[in-house]
């Protein structure tokens, strides 16, 4: 089947669903929007947060290295220190 041939069988059914819509006599109040717009925000605040969770991680694991690295070169042990409560 040939790119014209299946978007002409996708929009004909579209196109007719969109043009063939008759208005709705129905009144959605403000709750709806404030509601739509609530779920919107939440959405874009799940996707930052997970971005910045996977992100964050081993940049946190390149810092501490570092850190461990320059008390490692002051005190003149090359092991790290160890953290209390790790026995």
């Amino acid at each position: 089947m040939s790119a014209g041939k299946l978007s002409t069988l996708v929009l004909t059914p579209l196109l007719m669903a969109l043009l063939g819509a008759a208005p709705a006599q129905a009144y959605i109040g403000p709750g709806a929007g404030a509601g739509a717009i609530a779920v919107v925000v939440g959405i874009l605040a799940a996707i930052v947060m997970a971005f910045f969770a996977v992100l964050w991680y081993p940049v946190k694991r390149v810092l501490r290295k570092r850190r461990q690295a320059r008390q490692g070169d002051r005190d003149g042990s090359p092991e790290a220190p160890e953290r209390p409560g790790n026995s």
